[in-house]
């Protein structure tokens, strides 16, 4: 298997950052203009992600 992307946050922990690596978001910047609910669809990914992922600069949409 191939290790997620170290250009997610460390804070996200593993699940989290392999349900985004899997979805096609390998750093903060991809995820600019996606939207949370798209987020929240993704296996692993709940309000406490989201909110890690706007401290670390991801641009999302409501």
């Amino acid at each position: 298997m191939n290790e997620p992307s170290a250009g997610l946050p460390a804070a996200l922990g593993k699940p989290a950052t392999r349900a985004l690596d899997a979805a096609g978001y390998r750093t903060v910047t991809d995820l600019h203009g996606v939207s949370e609910q798209q987020l929240l669809a993704l296996h692993a990914i709940g309000p406490r992600a989201i909110e890690i992922l706007r401290e670390h600069g991801a641009e999302l949409a409501p």
